[in-house]
């Protein structure tokens, strides 16, 4: 019965196979399988239900298609030390390949290269912040190394993945050994939980903003439904007071009178001071309580969040625009027009004078064609080359 089985290779690059015998091969078997044009040696990283589980969430998964590729056979002694051979001259090959980027004068950064086991292929992975036209590069390269040349641009969060490394936690880089997809982070992640904002300290080795800052953000925005938003006033028992500060994990509020009194009081003390003095407000918080079900810390994984980098709520609540209110038809249109008393028909004037006023104040403002760029001048309404 053929087994699907996930393949890794160099850089953490993982592909997925078909193995075709009854028994699978053990886990970190070394395997010769099927590749571009050729064959490929790489060792066994999942197999059975794991394969199975993976290739449903991970980016390079096959999602219920059939594998196109197949695994041929367990990698023999020899074949292992021409594996090695290979990998030795993988940077040589990076090497060689800067000095020609460096030649050409092309904004890049040759970040890795990887031989294929049977040197039918040379891949060569580079960063660059804008679109590179390296097609004489190849063009030197295929010359320089008689083989097939493939260019790879990746991001820095890929780069960081592929060299792998120590993070300032003094454990492996998640993107490196676990973490199965590299997701965006933005600023305000970092914001919704109260940290330091210098990059200095908030970001990893690749220069962005460190993958760990997503794992507790969903526990921070639904903790923070339960209290009542910085700065706000709400009415307790003493009156009304300001909302200072909130600490979710000690679930106190700190609060200012009037008077300028600074106090501090526990969440449900509070919820019920509100209660008693009637403040609205008490009704959503109270419902947003019931719906967590701990107040405790949970590091939930990259796997179990679905959310995309749009989806990432930074406000305590949701906001939702208001419904727009229904066209009048034209038969009311008709009923209300003379009923207008001469107060309202007189504000009424008054408001579309100034509506008038503001349109022509607009056209006389606005330049003769084109966009305008935030300096005030007019680009004449070209695109800009290579757009």
């Amino acid at each position: 019965m053929p087994h699907l089985i996930e393949i890794a290779f160099k850089g953490n690059r993982k592909e997925f196979f078909l193995w075709e015998s009854d028994d699978p091969p053990p886990r970190a078997a070394a395997v010769i399988v099927d590749a571009d044009r050729g064959e490929d040696l790489g060792r066994v990283h999942a197999v059975g239900a794991e394969a199975e589980q993976r290739s449903a969430k991970v980016p390079h998964g096959l999602f219920g298609a059939p594998p196109s590729r197949v695994v041929k056979r367990l990698a023999t002694g020899e074949e292992l030390r021409r594996h090695e051979d290979v990998r030795a001259s993988d940077d040589d090959a990076r090497r060689k390949a800067t000095e020609r980027v460096k030649a050409n004068a092309l904004v890049m950064k040759m970040t890795d290269a990887e031989w294929q086991w049977d040197r039918k292929k040379l891949t060569f992975y580079f960063t660059a912040e804008k679109r590179v036209d390296f097609r004489t590069l190849v063009r030197e390269l295929a010359t320089m190394f008689r083989t097939r040349i493939e260019l790879k641009q990746i991001g820095v969060r890929d780069e960081a993945k592929r060299l792998d490394g120590i993070g300032r936690c003094g454990r492996q880089y998640c993107s490196a050994s676990w973490l199965p997809e590299l997701r965006p982070v933005n600023l305000g992640v970092a914001k919704d939980q109260r940290l330091s904002l210098n990059p200095s300290q908030i970001s990893g080795a690749c220069g962005r903003l460190m993958c760990c800052l997503r794992y507790e953000h969903d526990f921070y925005v639904q903790s923070r439904r339960k209290y009542p938003k910085e700065l706000k006033t709400i009415r307790t028992s003493r009156g009304e007071e300001k909302v200072v500060a909130n600490d979710i994990f000690r679930e106190r509020v700190t609060l200012r009178g009037i008077d300028g009194e600074v106090r501090s009081v526990p969440l449900a003390e509070l919820r019920d001071e509100m209660s008693a003095a009637g403040d609205p407000l008490v009704a959503s918080l109270v419902a947003a309580a019931q719906d967590l079900p701990s107040s405790r810390v949970a590091v939930k994984h990259a796997e179990a969040d679905d959310l995309s980098e749009s989806d990432v709520a930074l406000a305590d609540e949701p906001v939702t625009a208001p419904e727009p209110a229904p066209a009048p038809t034209p038969d009311a249109a008709e009923a209300t027009s003379g009923e207008q008393t001469p107060a309202e028909t007189e504000a009424e004037g008054e408001h579309r004078a100034q509506r008038r006023r503001g349109r022509r104040g607009g056209r006389r403002n606005r330049p003769s064609g084109g966009n305008t760029t935030s300096d005030g001048t007019s680009n004449g309404g070209s695109a800009p080359s290579g757009a």
